[in-house]
């Protein structure tokens, strides 16, 4: 999108790191996001701040970031949630000595609590930290500290409190507060904010409305100043004018004990308008697994009709952009083929 981040962003974004999850000059960080992405600019810049030492991959691999981790003797890093799955199923496999490790942080898409057990277990060394934000905030705004202590609490789907230095507000379409509890859109207000999108000023105006960012983000925050995503208003699956959030069925989808990675969203359907499906890469152990069992699985977790009307098996890796995020759009786009819209 062409985003413009000032100097001062930047260095309020660090400052508002550093401020929330505290690095020493001793530290050795892994830097596993990618340089060109926000979130490796954020560790890049926090290290550069304490003056600690950097440790970089070129391409992200699990089994090259875990043999660095015991070589080093690495001691933070961040990523996005594919890539904290991929080194905690390469560590339970072959475990390396990681107790190093104290902190790991993630963001950049939502994560399944499951997986968040399998990092745990992982790296039981590790406090976990959720970041929750986008390039336009430089690209912090909300983080949950300490994530692993509440795995067994529903706070464990927050992604936290706004970060010091900045307010995060949930509003509704007229710029209103919502009732705590309620869903509206996630607005951040701070000096973190991007200066707009270069040579798009409709664009720019379209989101930074009244000193804050209107992030697109459908969220709710409780009575703690807890923030609690539940999609990103665009996958959001409309089936019969019920509202079903996708990360809410994926949350489901990865408590299976065959399912490795998986995905959820919204297709074409006659009678409903959209229906909820779905697409999971099974553990090697579990190639055969039955997309009716998992079907069953889920309706006895969820309302049915949140439940995916089908399942597709794949044994390739779901595909992700650059930085690691799942490329919906392309599991998405073979059924909306031929349609005038990408949503009904």
């Amino acid at each position: 999108k062409g985003v413009m981040l000032s100097h001062r962003n930047l260095v309020a974004n660090t400052w508002h790191w550093l401020a929330t999850v505290p690095q020493r000059e001793a530290d050795r960080y892994l830097i596993i996001a990618p340089l060109f992405h926000a979130a490796g600019s954020n560790s890049v810049l926090g290290s550069i701040w304490t003056t600690g030492c950097q440790i970089t991959l070129d391409v992200f691999d699990p089994e090259v970031a875990l043999d660095l981790v015991e070589t080093h003797g690495v001691t933070a890093t961040l990523g996005v949630p594919t890539m904290l799955a991929a080194m905690a199923e390469a560590q339970h496999a072959r475990p390396r000595k990681t107790d190093s490790l104290r902190l790991i942080a993630h963001g950049g898409s939502p994560v399944a609590t499951e997986v968040l057990r399998r990092t745990h277990t992982a790296f039981p060394s590790a406090q976990l930290t959720e970041v929750y934000g986008a390039t336009e905030l430089s690209p912090l705004a909300t983080a949950l500290v300490g994530e692993e202590q509440l795995l067994d609490s529903p706070r464990a789907r927050s992604c936290g409190r706004p970060i010091i230095g900045n307010s995060v507000r949930i509003l509704n379409i007229d710029g209103e507060d919502v009732t705590r509890g309620e869903v509206g859109e996630v607005v951040v207000r701070g000096p973190n904010v991007m200066q707009g999108y270069w040579n798009k000023p409709e664009q720019t105006e379209a989101v930074l409305k009244d000193s804050g960012y209107w992030t697109g983000d459908l969220g709710y925050m409780d009575e703690d100043g807890y923030v609690y995503l539940v999609d990103r208003s665009k996958d959001m699956i409309v089936s019969g004018g019920e509202n079903v959030y996708c990360t809410e069925v994926e949350e489901v989808l990865y408590q299976h004990p065959a399912v490795l990675e998986a995905a959820a969203f919204g297709v074409p359907d006659d009678k409903w308008g959209e229906a909820v499906w779905a697409v999971v890469v099974p553990r090697a152990e579990h190639a055969a697994v039955d997309p009716e069992e998992i079907i069953d699985f889920c309706k006895q977790q969820i309302a049915g009709y949140k439940v995916p009307k089908g399942i597709d098996v794949q044994h390739d890796p779901l595909p992700k952009s650059g930085p690691g995020k799942v490329l919906k759009r392309e599991l998405r786009a073979p059924y909306w083929e031929g349609q005038e819209r990408g949503v009904h």
